[in-house]
């Protein structure tokens, strides 16, 4: 089951910035839903993809 949490609570898991999340937010890059106000990030698929992306910059070198 994936695991959803706050912009500001998945940054603190240190994955990467809240000011970074906030800009994949801001270019519907970043993996989550809205609920009301607010957006919430699947931090699994966050994770996921930003294994994916690591892994393409590294074949493409």
């Amino acid at each position: 089951m994936p695991e959803f949490k706050t912009i500001r609570q998945t940054a603190a898991t240190g994955l990467m910035s809240e000011h970074h999340l906030r800009l994949l937010v801001a270019q519907g890059r970043c993996p989550g839903i809205r609920s009301g106000n607010r957006f919430l990030v699947n931090v699994s698929a966050l994770a996921e993809l930003l294994d994916e992306e690591s892994r393409k910059a590294v074949t493409q070198r």
